[in-house]
């Protein structure tokens, strides 16, 4: 078995993927749906484990499970269930005491500990698992392959010839090259889809070289670098502005509606639980679905703002720290939107991740009075209310989050240009091309600036921020 080392950098290709013949999906699913009740079976043992007068998850015996298993899925994929079993354990007491240390605001909702899986039955998303010198891609520009091996049983079922494997045509691009991580095959059986999540270890010294393949443009060194100020705000997942006053912003507020939905079907779902229950397959599923959606859109608005970042040779980003603020000024509302939400500290580390990846560095700076001074003429008598910031002295009507990312700018970088695109009164700060985005589930694309988005700008004339992944 291959082990890395922990300081490497990990980054993970997402593709789409389809057996190549009925028989390969045939065998697929019946791979596939072995595993939700291996899982379960080691997530249910470590639970009573845990309830016992020991309460040592770590002391649950589960291995003899393999011998009921491994005929279908091959041992090396039972070790390796076992094994994300034990990182999910990890996880989630590591976000345990983070939600008990008073000192850190970053987690507010308690953790919930790892769920079971749902089985093929039920009709939830089937997981399989793969470990890393146990699969290969062949990649072409017509047609990319991935194989893998099953267990013996599959093999005598589908009548497979001596080394032959199960074979997917995969569809998406290979932007992070290095050495294979385990592999993770998700099937969505409402969305009819299998995802392939495919992470691989990067050697540090091949980051810069490779994000040239994984981002259109680059830093020019040659030119003159400018720095630019991104405000996490409750509202909207993103707000930018660069030092020469360019703007762009991803507005969240459809996509936070969307969660709350899912957070009041599952309240509504736990309160029906028996009370020696704590979750279950349904409640376990809407959770995962919450996460996915909120991740896709928050991933794609990162990558689209590395992008854009790039275009105009910033170098240097400074991003809002909300520690400092967020109990003290910020309504119970909004911080649910940055914590439950946006997941504040998650998404900082992922725009860290990303711009590091591209060659700009990021550096968190306190929030503290970047929404309560105008950041045109100092004054402290200001309004802010959701996307709109009104100063009663200068008489400044701006976009809030607009203005926060300005102030910050200006904190560490001095005066600067008035940015574009203040607000959606004024036509005259429009900008020619258009900074304001809406998520429509796949892309973010130009804002929709009908009745109900009368706060934001005028929409852009830009294509459609692509979602695939990076």
């Amino acid at each position: 078995m291959m082990y890395y080392v922990s300081d490497r950098p990990q980054r993970t290709n997402t593709y789409t993927a389809e057996a190549t013949s009925n028989r390969y999906r045939q065998c697929l699913f019946d791979w596939l749906a072995a595993q939700p009740p291996l899982w379960n079976q080691i997530t249910y043992r470590r639970r009573q484990e845990y309830f016992s007068d020991d309460g040592d998850v770590w002391n649950a015996e589960y291995t003899d499970l393999y011998d009921e298993y491994a005929p279908i899925t091959g041992k090396a994929t039972c070790q390796q269930i076992a094994r994300k079993n034990s990182e999910a354990r990890r996880s989630h007491f590591r976000l345990l005491n983070q939600y008990h240390d008073d000192s850190d605001p970053t987690v507010t909702e308690k953790p919930s500990p790892p769920g079971y899986w749902g089985t093929r039955e039920e009709g939830y998303e089937l997981h399989g698992l793969v470990r890393n010198d146990l699969y290969t891609f062949d990649w072409d520009e017509d047609r990319s392959t991935l194989e893998f091996g099953v267990g013996d049983v599959l093999e005598d079922r589908y009548n497979f010839e001596h080394n032959e494997r199960v074979t997917l045509e995969v569809r998406g691009n290979l932007q992070w090259n290095g050495d294979d991580s385990r592999l993770e095959l998700i099937y969505d059986e409402h969305a009819t889809q299998l995802r392939v999540q495919h992470p691989v270890r990067i050697q540090p010294d091949n980051l810069r070289e490779q994000r040239q393949d994984a981002f259109t443009h680059t830093l020019d060194t040659e030119n003159t670098t400018q720095a630019a100020a991104i405000d996490v705000g409750a509202n909207n997942t993103l707000a930018v502005v660069t030092e020469n006053g360019e703007t762009t912003v991803y507005h969240a507020r459809p996509e936070f509606d969307r969660f709350q939905s899912y957070s009041e079907r599952i309240a509504t779902l736990q309160s029906k639980l028996r009370e020696d229950e704590y979750t279950s397959h349904r409640i376990q599923r809407l959770y995962d679905e919450r996460s996915r959606k909120r991740d896709h859109s928050r991933n794609a608005a990162v990558k689209h703002v590395a992008e854009w970042l790039l275009e105009r040779n910033v170098d240097t980003v400074y991003v809002g720290d909300l520690t400092d603020v967020l109990d003290t000024h910020w309504s119970a509302e909004v911080n649910e939107k940055t914590h439950a939400f946006w997941s504040h500290r998650q998404l900082l580390e992922r725009i860290e991740l990303t711009l590091g990846d591209v060659g700009i560095c990021v550096a968190e700076v306190s929030e503290a009075n970047s929404s309560g001074k105008c950041p045109e003429c100092r004054s402290s008598d200001v309004t802010r209310t959701g996307d709109s910031f009104r100063c009663h002295d200068c008489r400044l009507d701006a976009h809030s989050d607009v203005a926060g990312a300005w102030n910050i700018v200006q904190s560490e970088e001095g005066p600067m240009a008035r940015p574009a695109a203040l607000s959606a009164e004024r036509g005259r700060d429009a900008p020619q091309e258009g900074a304001y985005w809406q998520w429509n589930e796949h892309d973010w694309i130009p804002a929709d600036f009908g009745e109900q988005s009368r706060s934001l700008d005028q929409p852009s004339l830009s294509k459609p921020a692509s979602s695939q992944p990076g």
